[in-house]
């Protein structure tokens, strides 16, 4: 006779782009890092599992630098303005409403957010 528990099957979850730019968020306090402005960021997280969470996030406008991202993040942007700066070679990404944003482990560079951005994410 074994002792099994028993598991909860994995669900899944569908979120419209329109409940997605309406969402309502959780204040978390100001982006950690911040050099300039006062980028106060909100988020919704759907599901966090080993190694990676899905959810919504938003930044009002402010900077910071990443230096040598830990995980990997795709990212839909629902709304805003930012320009994010690739340090290894030296390109200035404009990114706005519809773009999506792939940033590597190991990534360096610059977020500069200009206007509130809100993007759906998933960090791996």
């Amino acid at each position: 006779m074994t002792d099994e528990t028993p598991t909860t099957p994995p669900t899944m979850t569908v979120v419209s782009l329109d409940n997605a730019r309406a969402q309502t968020l959780r204040p978390s306090g100001q982006r950690a890092g911040a050099d300039s402005g006062d980028p106060q960021v909100a988020v919704a997280e759907f599901a966090e599992q080993a190694g990676g969470s899905i959810g919504i996030w938003e930044c009002q406008p402010g900077g910071w630098p990443v230096v040598d991202r830990a995980d990997t993040e795709i990212a839909v942007i629902l709304g805003g303005r930012a320009r994010i700066t690739d340090e290894a070679t030296g390109t200035v990404h404009a990114v706005g409403a519809g773009d999506v944003v792939v940033l590597p482990p190991g990534w360096t560079g610059r977020w500069d957010v200009e206007e509130t951005v809100r993007k759906i994410y998933t960090v791996y």
